[in-house]
């Protein structure tokens, strides 16, 4: 969903915050294959835009116009990890007027800002000593910056600071940056702070928390904060999830997007008792459609991984009429894929959003949410299991695919419940990775299963005779993995039956 002119990469840097005397030491010859260049002066002026509560820097996530050299530029950087003082995360650069942001950058902190108008909330004019690093065949592979930075209130200086930042590329040496970071504890500078420039300007507002964390529960929390504490944890999994989707570089992000769908939708079943049965219902509704696109896209993303594999192990006269097999299914793919992106780009998700913050911030209970976590989790888990026995009870020798599916749907309630339960009671973690094996065994069979029907609905189709015996292949190791795949999960529901596992309900 991101414009075709935007540039996209890992910004991987350290920063120390250094005095007015500190001296940036040589940093030639680092290492022994990396040279320095000639250092030079960047005047840059930079406008930071967010909401009126500062949402989007709250969740690790900033959107600037900066110009450089007369040259003005867009940038989206979103929230990262940070190891030893290094920092991490997604940078994207988009052209575009000062005055107006640009879609595609806009799509990308869609989730925080929702429904709130962006607008500037800083301003920066740094002036910046910069020099390049290179290896030995003259590619640029890191940037010292020396910044003295000044935070304008209108056209008066409210602030100023001085910072130096070290960024390597991807090509760089993995031993370059802790390299770099020695010279300059060696110099003086002290330890890495991984404090954006944006958080030093705007001050305490700026580090508050974001709108959502999972708040700590134990066994004496009230079961209506493990409900609020799991349903955070799964609306926060979708919206960091959304920049990721949006982009369509990795097949994860739907993964993560749907697994949060999934979550929710589950612990509002689990914490049904506890929650107002109308609210409940509507938020369930409400999700269903992004449910629906996420799961259409995930599909065709599992089964285009098993036909590659599939068609992988073909003899290599094979792969011709494989690769045109694996073609229609991409064809297919990409219309679902309009369709999750006509989803994404939707008013009625973005108003989706909102209610799902305000659904984490404030759940609506029923009574009994006051009641202590170790009393009323183990009957809320105990209900989802016992529909679990049920229906493995009523299974005769010849077992169905269909039943079997039913069967992994149910070990997957149980496996959430108990997941949510764990926030609390520890006791619950066993149960939740017995029965997720259950779910693993059956998920891959199920998998299987419809790969050979597609497999088969598409021979029966205008195909080629090659293509036609490809399918028939790939049916049949479909088929025989499907098979394989059944004959395990006896194992599995033996291991989950046992009485240890389900102890912690009573």
């Amino acid at each position: 969903m991101t414009d075709s002119g935007s540039d996209s990469r890992i910004e991987r840097e350290a920063k120390f915050t250094t005095w007015p005397g500190f001296v940036l030491p040589d940093l030639d010859r680092v290492l022994p294959s990396v040279s320095a260049g000639a250092r030079t002066e960047i005047p840059l002026d930079a406008t930071y835009w967010d909401t009126p509560d500062l949402r989007l820097i709250r969740w690790g996530v900033s959107l600037r116009y900066r110009t450089e050299a007369g040259r003005g530029i867009w940038t989206v950087k979103l929230a990262g990890k940070t190891e030893n003082g290094v920092l991490a995360r997604p940078e994207h650069d988009f052209m575009g007027l000062p005055s107006e942001i640009p879609g595609a950058a806009l799509d990308l902190v869609r989730a925080y800002a929702r429904t709130t108008p962006l607008a500037p909330v800083a301003r920066l004019q740094t002036l910046r000593r910069a020099a390049p690093l290179f290896d030995p065949s003259g590619q640029r592979i890191a940037e010292i910056a020396d910044d003295e930075v000044s935070v304008l209130d209108g056209d008066r200086v409210a602030a100023r600071f001085r910072e130096v930042e070290l960024e390597v590329t991807a090509e760089a040496p993995h031993q370059l940056l802790p390299a770099l970071i020695d010279r300059l504890r060696a110099a003086g500078a002290g330890e890495p702070d991984p404090t954006p420039k944006l958080v030093r300007a705007l001050g305490p507002r700026a580090l508050a928390p974001p709108e959502l964390v999972v708040p700590s529960v134990d066994q004496d929390s009230p079961v209506g904060d493990v409900a609020r504490a799991a349903i955070t944890a799964a609306v926060i999994r979708i919206m960091s999830h959304d920049a990721v989707v949006r982009q369509d570089q990795k097949s994860e992000g739907v993964h993560q997007a749907r697994v949060g769908t999934r979550r929710l939708r589950s612990d509002l079943r689990t914490f049904a008792p506890i929650l107002d049965n109308a609210w409940v219902d509507g938020l369930r509704t409400d999700l269903q459609a992004l449910a629906d696109a996420l799961g259409k896209v995930r599909d065709a993303d599992v089964m285009i991984s098993r036909l590659k594999k599939a068609t992988a192990a073909l003899g290599s006269q094979d792969w011709p009429p494989g690769d045109s097999i694996k073609s229609r299914l991409s064809r297919q793919r990409a219309v679902q894929r309009r369709a999750l992106e006509a989803e994404y780009r939707s008013e009625e998700y973005v108003v989706l959003l909102d209610r799902l913050v305000e659904a984490a911030r404030a759940p609506k209970f029923a009574d009994g949410a006051d009641a202590p976590a170790r009393d009323a989790l183990p009957g809320l888990v105990q209900r989802p299991w016992d529909h679990l026995t049920k229906a493995v009870a009523q299974l005769d020798d010849d077992v169905s695919h269909d039943q079997l599916h039913e069967i992994r749907i149910r070990a997957k309630r149980v496996r959430y419940a108990a997941e949510a339960a764990t926030l609390a009671l520890p006791d619950a973690q066993l149960m939740a990775t017995v029965v997720a094996e259950i779910q693993e065994v059956l998920g891959e069979q199920h998998d299987a299963i419809v790969a050979a029907r597609w497999l088969r609905d598409i021979a029966a189709t205008n195909v080629t005779r090659a293509e036609a015996l490809v399918c028939g292949l790939l049916i049949a190791a479909e088929e025989r993995d499907a098979e394989d795949w059944e004959a395990k999960w006896p194992d599995t529901w033996a291991a989950a039956s046992k009485r240890k596992v389900r102890k912690w309900l009573g």
